[in-house]
């Protein structure tokens, strides 16, 4: 059974259509890869899966439920962890704080007072921070962590509700070529130990190529290809979106290029 369900997902912003009709799954301990151009519809999709913005039509079925028309944080609450393109951590608060923060919520503890606040949930905090690698740096103020390891504490925040599904908006933006490869792997081993389901975007496709078990396509709001890494490496629609042959993908056609000599979106 898919731990997450897209069915006929469509959303339009006035005239522009930005998905349309988009279906895929994500099983568990599956890496599944969305990739396509800039306008393609990716964040779309992440924030209609998310809650953040509702879909004009289609289901989103997340562990046997319909989550369309829950807010974010219901969502979180089920089971759904989220990392961000740029990170979304507090940057005034500590490495240990931030973590906490997240358990505190996945707990149902908000109202507790802030004096009490600081010894909640520490040994769940230190373990989270053990498993991306920044628990020596539980001390520090976020603020003055380097992006990568910014974006290893924004992994252990988005794993605090030990999530069924994590959610990765271009996990490795802005990382240097070793850092993508290490939190990648990361990743993957955690997807392992798990059974996490993981759908991620990414520009980077020796990160996509290298780590994904599946990936999808998107054009345009349209879903153009899916399948294994080989089979989608090889798929001439792909090569055209990214190789820049000059063919866009016909959003009305059912296969194939639509035009010659006009650039891709």
């Amino acid at each position: 059974m898919s731990v997450l369900s897209v069915r006929n997902l469509t959303k339009s912003f006035g005239g522009v259509v930005a998905l349309n009709d988009v279906s895929f799954d994500v099983a568990a301990g599956e890496l599944l890869a969305l990739i396509g151009p800039n306008g393609a519809g990716k964040s779309t999709a992440f924030n209609a899966i998310n809650g953040q913005l509702p879909p004009d039509q289609g289901s989103v079925t997340f562990d046997g439920r319909e989550i369309v028309g829950l807010p974010p944080r219901r969502i979180w609450r089920l089971g759904v962890g989220r990392t961000f393109q740029i990170t979304a951590t507090f940057p005034s608060m500590t490495v240990i704080e931030n973590v906490q923060m997240a358990l505190i919520s996945h707990h149902h503890r908000l109202r507790a007072l802030l004096p009490v606040a600081g010894q909640l949930y520490r040994d769940e905090a230190h373990a989270l921070l053990t498993l991306v690698g920044m628990d020596d740096q539980a001390e520090r103020p976020c603020g003055f962590l380097a992006y990568g390891d910014l974006k290893r504490v924004e992994l252990a925040v988005a794993l605090a509700n030990d999530p069924k599904l994590l959610l990765m908006d271009e996990p490795t933006a802005g990382m240097a070529p070793k850092e993508r490869i290490d939190l990648m792997q990361l990743t993957a081993g955690i997807v392992a130990e798990r059974n996490m389901a993981v759908l991620f975007t990414e520009h980077d496709m020796d990160v996509v190529f290298a780590h994904a078990n599946g990936i999808i396509v998107l054009n345009r709001g349209m879903l153009v290809a899916e399948g294994l890494p080989d089979e989608v490496r090889a798929d001439e629609d792909v090569k055209a979106i990214y190789l820049g042959t000059g063919a866009v993908y016909d959003t009305s056609a059912e296969k194939g290029p639509a035009a010659e000599g006009q650039g891709v979106a």
